[in-house]
């Protein structure tokens, strides 16, 4: 708990350093609709273009919303020249036509440059600034996902674009289909003699593997305010994936509606994920690093059958989220609503500090779940490698209840985000003394390329990593560097399930928004109920291909 503290302190610290630092004066500026060519002969792209600082920010496909900058102006299809490199001084011009097409557009600039800046400056403008968006554009900004649980996929699916060619409509039912496949190559590097002990030769592990096959769709039911539906399964055909544990060969992950209350609040029921964790919020495909950290698998449910209720206060800054579940009606459970187990949840976020340009972010956010643990209880999970044995490992016990508490911590400054949560599960059951279970994790991450993640407001949590040029646009992606440190322990009272330690890094390379190549290493310390502490280190690949 120590170290979670020093991290709540040091984040402060920086937040409050900042309040003092001279914001920047120049306007941002959004250019949206400019043509960017492609230089190599592939198919030319309609990007949005924002100038922050002075400087080339962000170049992406992305829809940006009016709000995100001072000045938003309609390129209207001008084709845009210049050195486009992010992080320096924007120094481009955009053009009224195709130069390709009718070389005299070169020939006479004075006539045909709509809009120019050299070195930050703006030197010419014809363009008229947008004060509000079209019907399709709120449709498509303001109509984004409504629910507290993002997307399950790493692409947010963009029900409302008709013109995607996997995309259906009728009078009654909209929708888009997608997939998924995350492709594994695992590697044992080392593990010393107390290791070998606890779990025979982990070489036995190595090899590729399908981590998971994901398919489904979102959309809309289309009264006057829309409900968006939400339907996703997998595959374990090949072997298990996508947190689940199960054997068999398809498994629903995703199985809600979300309904529209008021502006700031939504209302959803299905199976979903609770209400609690960031990290076990976001997209696993999202993250930093592969897997999540061990103390969110030990001691958090993946998904659960319920209902949730979400919504904003004081302008976004924060939300509330609550939810009571009971997987009943989920397979293999007991028929009965009342022998299965009841969780109540709850989560809460704030943004204490923001700064002008919004480059620099702090989050807090704590949660709380109780269970009345009908169906008994157990503690497991891998070493943040899914080709591996369960390092923690309880036997199921029966419990007259848990109660769990989270708090978590973020800082995004630009390309850079610190991460921190905190787990603990306090079970009452007396034949093993009431133990509890905890753990934390501290996670940082730096894009070398220069993109800032985003933060959706609406649920508290941060988004994907964004690609400002893509390989397709002859650029190099977005590249990633993580690490992280992780521990969990469940060696309390008369539990002896393991005390775990975790060291992590990771490369992310996001060649486009729907291709991702990355490798993680981990170097891992388990303490078992025995006496035993055993050492261990190996790394993975992982390729993930977005079929949307």
């Amino acid at each position: 708990m120590k170290y979670l503290s020093a991290l709540f302190i040091g984040l402060a610290l920086f937040a409050a350093t900042q309040l003092t630092l001279a914001q920047p004066t120049n306007p941002s500026i959004l250019l949206r609709n400019v043509l960017l060519s492609d230089k190599e002969g592939g198919a030319d792209k309609t990007v949005n273009v924002v100038v922050r600082d002075n400087k080339l920010d962000i170049i992406t496909e992305d829809l940006i919303p009016l709000d995100q900058a001072d000045e938003v102006y309609d390129a209207g299809g001008g084709v845009i020249l210049g050195q486009l490199t992010l992080g320096e001084l924007a120094s481009f011009m955009i053009l009224d036509g195709d130069p390709r097409q009718d070389i005299d557009i070169l020939l006479d600039t004075k006539t045909h440059v709509t809009f120019a800046v050299r070195r930050g400056e703006v030197v010419r403008n014809r363009f008229v600034m947008m004060l509000e968006e079209t019907a399709e554009e709120k449709k498509r900004t303001e109509g984004g996902w409504l629910a507290y649980a993002a997307p399950p996929l790493a692409v947010p699916l963009d029900y409302a674009n008709t013109e995607k060619w996997n995309r259906f409509d009728t009078r009654f039912i909209s929708g888009i289909a997608a997939g998924a496949v995350v492709l594994d190559r695992q590697t044992w590097l080392d593990q010393d003699d107390e290791s070998q002990i606890q779990f025979g030769d982990l070489e036995a592990f190595d090899g590729g593997e399908i981590r998971g096959l994901r398919f489904g769709g979102v959309g809309t039911i289309n009264f006057d305010k829309p409900w968006i539906w939400t339907l996703f399964g997998a595959t374990h055909a090949f072997d298990q994936g996508f947190d689940s544990r199960e054997d068999d060969d398809f498994t629903l992950y995703d199985m809600r509606l979300d309904m529209p209350l008021w502006k700031n609040a939504s209302f959803s029921i299905g199976k979903q994920k609770e209400p609690i964790s960031m990290e076990r919020m976001m997209s696993m495909v999202q993250l930093p690093l592969q897997e999540r950290a061990a103390v969110s698998d030990a001691l958090l449910p993946a998904r659960n059958v319920g209902l949730v209720m979400a919504g904003t206060l004081f302008n976004d800054r924060m939300t509330l989220a609550g939810g009571a579940f009971n997987n009943w009606l989920d397979k293999d459970q007991p028929n009965s609503f009342s022998d299965n187990t009841t969780q109540y949840v709850g989560r809460a976020t704030w943004v204490p500090y923001m700064s002008d340009n919004e480059s620099t972010l702090l989050h807090l956010g704590a949660g709380v779940r109780y269970s009345d643990t009908k169906e008994g209880f157990t503690l497991a999970t891998e070493p943040e490698f899914n080709q591996s044995p369960d390092f923690i490992s309880t036997d199921s016990f029966m419990a007259d209840s848990a109660n769990t508490y989270q708090a978590e911590a973020s800082l995004r400054s630009g390309p850079f985000w610190l991460h921190g949560e905190y787990i603990e599960a306090q079970i009452e059951a007396p034949q093993l003394d009431d133990p509890t279970a905890s753990g934390y994790h501290v996670t940082a991450s730096w894009i070398l390329t220069g993109e800032v993640r985003s933060y959706n407001e609406r649920v508290g949590i941060f988004g994907k990593v964004p690609i400002s040029r893509t390989v397709n646009q002859n650029g190099w992606g977005a590249w990633e560097i993580s690490t992280r440190y992780s521990t969990v322990d469940t060696n309390d009272g008369a539990l002896f399930g393991g005390e775990m330690d975790i060291w992590s890094a990771g490369i992310n390379w996001w060649l486009s928004p729907y291709f991702n190549v990355n490798l993680n290493y981990r170097y891992i310390t388990l303490e078992d109920g025995y006496g035993l502490e055993g050492t261990s280190q190996g790394f993975n690949t992982r390729v993930l291909l977005i079929l949307e």
